[in-house]
């Protein structure tokens, strides 16, 4: 299984993302991933990441698709992978109702019909073809001229039915979030190994939240009080019923090095292909779950 590491941009200046990738590749970590949360915007940042940590692939986990039109999305995406010259990993996703119609002022209504239409857009884009898509939810009619770049991998960040099913039928992959093994192994894996029959064998990138610690109450704690609404998102709240998870903080891998090696072996046995590792904690914490994680 690859093991990543998702560099935190949240209320930190670029010196202190930059010095967290040079890190991360002295450690061995093969990719570097960013997350789009309300600060930095994600794709433009990684080219620092890239010049910090040469070499390294990197990736986006996610970029909303509504607020940005897939001929804008593909043209950042091929920027980046043609600037930094490392593969990219192009993590999308529908976002939330409550963000993109509260914040954004966009419809979400039948968000699987957009993803869909937004998809069979930005592929074609990717592949230096045109895009010819007039849907219901979007038109994209035109093509980008990127001399030299290649096509960012296609990752959809999904934990419902039509959103996973629709990663194996028209990307490369999905990222999931909150998802443990009975999740991946149970629902995730077989549908969109499903949906993506007769094509390559789809990418499952499983997010989580780790810690080595001896404090795991503490820390179990600390992500209830950050992270816990998210368990009152009906995508989110139906992926952790899925694993007998009462609590966000249920989801958390925590506790010794041993303990953390087992519960990271049971997400490969569930099938998943790559561990996003999200690093949580004390400082001596998170140093601790670095090291003991990296490739």
């Amino acid at each position: 299984m690859r093991t990543g590491i998702l560099i935190d941009e949240l209320g930190v200046g670029f010196d202190a993302m930059t010095a967290q990738a040079r890190e991360a590749a002295k450690l061995g970590y093969r990719t570097l991933w960013l997350a789009q949360r309300g600060g930095w915007d994600a794709l433009t940042a990684l080219p620092a990441l890239g010049a910090a940590a040469p070499g390294v692939e990197l990736g986006t986990c996610v970029v909303p698709t509504y607020p940005r039109h897939p001929i804008t999305m593909a043209a950042q995406a091929l920027t980046v992978q043609a600037a930094t010259g490392v593969p990219v990993h192009l993590g999308v996703g529908l976002s939330h109702r409550s963000i993109v119609e509260h914040e954004f002022g966009y419809s979400y209504d039948r968000p699987i019909r957009h993803l869909r239409e937004y998809l069979q857009a930005l592929n074609p884009l990717l592949r230096g073809e045109k895009a010819d898509v007039h849907g219901e939810s979007l038109t994209a009619a035109g093509g980008l001229t990127t001399p030299g770049a290649e096509r960012p991998a296609v990752l959809v960040g999904s934990v419902s039915p039509g959103s996973t099913r629709l990663s194996g039928e028209l990307a490369d992959g999905v990222i999931t979030t909150w998802a443990g093994p009975r999740a991946l192994g149970e629902f995730v894996v077989p549908t969109i190994t499903e949906a993506a029959a007769g094509r390559p064998a789809p990418r499952v990138v499983t997010g989580q939240l780790v810690c080595v610690t001896s404090e795991v109450d503490e820390r179990r704690a600390w992500v209830e009080e950050n992270y816990g609404a998210a368990a009152t998102v009906p995508a989110y709240r139906a992926i952790l019923d899925r694993d007998g998870y009462t609590k966000v903080s249920d989801s958390v891998i925590a506790g010794d090095e041993e303990t953390v090696r087992r519960q990271v072996k049971s997400l490969e046995d569930a099938g998943a292909t790559e561990l996003l590792v999200m690093p949580f904690g004390s400082a001596e914490d998170q140093a601790r779950t670095r090291e003991l994680l990296a490739s």
